[in-house]
């Protein structure tokens, strides 16, 4: 759906972008992550027809945005973080304005801006179509800019900070939109809400000094923070050295360290490679008649690899200027 290939771009002297490429499949909702200064919005800009590449080419559904910059344009619904909106405008005005600048037929942009209005909970439990834009708070904003994005019902949404100034519930209900829209269209979402991308996303790309850093489901990129498999366990029963050989003893353990709190034994497991010994520990608790009270994969966070590439990316001597 939207290829990246070697994108490149300089402002003067500085390199803001260096050489990324990756693929965005059909379907898919796509987290796009870095720190500040990383490329991140430029990227973006270049995908939405707003800047053009120094070098490298960029395609949406077949598309290339430079050459073809309108028919990209339509397949495209973006929300910027900062939704430029006219404040003397109703939001009925306004979106029904939008309409027919998106060329939809003037005996259906009544049904269009009730459709988005309803979705992007603009017309209930509270009706704000009657509001000026002016007169709104930056989530109900936000959310005027989502139903702008989804009036022409593109293929593909490019979504930057779309819950900034939204309450818990409303980010809650985001979330849950977010993964409808992405069974009909292709996603990408730019936050730097980490749980909130992992929530949400199918797939996650992080770029850091102008360049791509990481991609990958965000199980995978938790993975290769922790490293080799670790299993967390609680046990009681008997003394936490008897527990420790059993457990130890067990196929595909490395490793074991105990602590002990309340008659109970922490086990912190250490497997082999990609070993899952959860089964082997639970029939070993069984077949002593030992209690057990927690036992789970251990599992790195995606804040954690987000910290750990970006600086690993900031170290390199070569790496982009900006």
């Amino acid at each position: 759906m939207i290829d990246v290939k070697h994108l490149t771009k300089w402002y003067s002297r500085v390199l803001a972008v260096d050489d990324i490429s990756f693929h965005v499949g059909q379907g898919r909702v796509v987290g796009f992550l870095g720190p500040n200064g990383a490329g991140k919005s430029t990227t973006l800009k270049i995908i939405t027809c707003f800047l053009p590449a120094s070098s490298g080419t960029v395609t949406v559904n077949g598309l290339d945005v430079l050459a073809e910059s309108l028919a990209v344009r339509r397949q495209i619904g973006y929300m910027p973080e900062n939704v430029p909106l006219p404040e003397e405008m109703r939001v009925w005005e306004y979106l029904t304005f939008r309409a027919a600048l998106r060329d939809i037929p003037a005996r259906q942009r009544s049904a269009a801006v009730e459709r988005v209005c309803r979705r992007c909970w603009l017309s209930e439990p509270e009706d704000m179509t009657r509001r000026r834009l002016g007169e709104l708070s930056r989530g109900y904003k936000q959310r005027v800019g989502l139903a702008e994005v989804l009036l022409h019902n593109p293929p593909v949404l490019v979504l930057d900070e779309p819950t900034i100034g939204l309450d818990p519930a409303q980010i809650r209900a985001m979330r849950e939109l977010i993964r409808e829209l992405g069974q009909e269209h292709t996603v990408i979402l730019s936050s730097h809400i980490l749980a909130e991308v992992e929530q949400t996303c199918d797939d996650i790309i992080i770029i850091a000094g102008g360049r791509l850093a990481a991609s990958g489901t965000p199980a995978e990129l938790r993975r290769r923070v922790v490293g080799p498999s670790r299993v967390i366990a609680e046990i009681k029963g008997a003394s936490p050295e008897e527990i420790a050989q059993a457990v130890k003893a067990l196929a595909g353990v490395s490793a074991v360290e105990t602590s002990r709190h309340n008659h109970w034994t922490r086990l912190d497991i250490q497997a082999d490679g990609e070993a899952d010994p959860r089964g082997e520990i639970f029939q070993l608790a069984k077949t002593q008649g030992w209690d057990l009270r927690e036992l789970r994969r251990a599992g790195g966070s995606l804040e954690d690899f987000f910290v750990q590439i970006t600086y690993e990316q900031s170290m390199r001597p070569d790496r982009a200027a900006g």
